[in-house]
Order: C-alpha cells, then structure tokens, then sequence
C-alpha cells in the first residue's frame, strides 16, 4: 500500500473534508463515472471516449473540461487531437469502490466478493 493511501491517517476534522464533497458531486454523474473507468487502461482521445460512453464528442469535451479543472484528467496535446489520461489512481479506486456498493445494494451476493 502507498503512504499516502493509508485511511487511519484521515480524520474527521480533515480540511479536506468539504473538498472530498466537491468530489464526490464532480463524480455524481453518470457520464463522468464512464470516462474515468475507460480511462484506467491508459491514455484515450475524445473521440474513442465519445464511442466508448456513448455520447457526442463535444458532450465528452464538457465532461473533460470539468474533470482536468478538477485535476482527475490530465491532456496531451497532438496536432489538433487531445488526448487525456487520469492524473492518479485515485480516481478509479473511488469509482471502483462506489461500484462495489452499488452492488451490495443490488445483489445478495455481489460479484466482486465472489
């Protein structure tokens, strides 16, 4: 485990706290939750994001620009392409693990304890 992944080390009265709020609203949209998930495997451009979740371009570039102000994202410009990648795994752990509740609220017996 990474030092800074450690949770005994947060506590209640962090001053991150109502930082970690604006993050879990960032992350309160469906299309968002898509984007970080492709993103896990690596580096992708909008358009193969855009094919990927399903939605326009242009509605992936709005989504993006939110998640890089938000420094999730980061980009890389080629020519006139962009393409982004996550700027840490902590995003796709957050993600992954609200994934993993949802499933207890679903399942009997959800698929990641199996």
């Amino acid at each position: 485990m990474h030092a800074d992944t450690k949770s005994e080390h947060v506590q209640p009265q962090s001053e991150f706290v109502e930082i970690a709020v604006e993050v879990f609203r960032l992350l309160a949209d469906a299309t968002r939750i898509r984007i970080v998930l492709a993103l896990r495997e690596g580096e992708l451009s909008v358009n193969h994001l855009a094919d990927i979740v399903d939605r326009t371009p242009a509605a992936v570039s709005q989504h993006l620009a939110k998640l890089r102000w938000a420094k999730v994202v980061r980009v890389r410009q080629d020519g006139n392409r962009m393409f982004y990648r996550l700027t840490d795994e902590h995003a796709v752990r957050l993600v992954t693990e609200a994934i993993f509740q949802a499933e207890h609220t679903v399942e009997a017996e959800p698929s990641h304890h199996a």
